[in-house]
């Protein structure tokens, strides 16, 4: 009898021996760009993430700071993000454990005080001061124990969006303004 082998297993098993033999095509890049409703909304735009999804997300601004709170909005987008990368990698966990998933629900929350980016100087930093991801996840009752864990450490281990709040990342912030501003103007503005 065949030894019992995944769906991830079966499409991951090709990329790992590729990437083995060559690192380099292990390293992708994720593209998202916005797009406006229109020229004069503040508080409304679009994210379209990828380059062949034809999707494109509506967004809002928060009430908190202004916004109607009529669509997701930035934060919440956020925690999205990182709702879907926590589901996604304990289904793909599961699945090369052989482990069933009866179902499932993550909850993402975060926690932000938002004086400091309506510019009202206080000492919080702008940015989510905490956030909490809880995940509910009921397996087959004959699931043993054991394997139960290992489900857990590798969602945990392996989801990159996870990783990455929680160990932060560099980003480097590019204005393109056109017209161009000359260099004693750029200097000045930011003085």
């Amino acid at each position: 009898m065949p030894a019992f082998q995944s769906t991830v297993q079966q499409r991951q098993a090709p990329l790992r021996a590729r990437y083995q033999q060559q690192p380099e095509q292990a390293r992708i890049i994720k593209h998202v760009r916005t797009a406006a409703l229109s020229d004069t909304d503040a508080l409304h735009g679009v994210v379209v993430p990828g380059d062949s999804y034809d999707i494109a997300i509506r967004y809002g601004i928060d009430r908190a700071v202004g916004g109607y709170h009529d669509a997701p909005n930035p934060g919440e987008l956020l925690c999205a993000a990182l709702a879907a990368c926590e589901d996604g990698t304990l289904r793909m966990v599961a699945d090369v454990l052989g482990i069933v998933i009866e179902d499932l629900e993550v909850e993402v929350k975060g926690h932000v005080d938002v004086r400091a980016s309506l510019g009202m100087g206080v000492d919080s930093p702008v940015q989510f001061q905490a956030m909490e991801c809880t995940v509910h996840v009921q397996v087959a009752a004959d699931t043993p124990p054991a394997r139960i864990q290992r489900l857990l450490v590798g969602a945990e281990r392996s989801c990159i969006n996870l990783a990455t709040l929680k160990q932060g990342v560099p980003v480097d912030l590019t204005f393109d303004v056109r017209p161009e501003l000359n260099t004693a103007d750029a200097q000045r503005s930011h003085a």
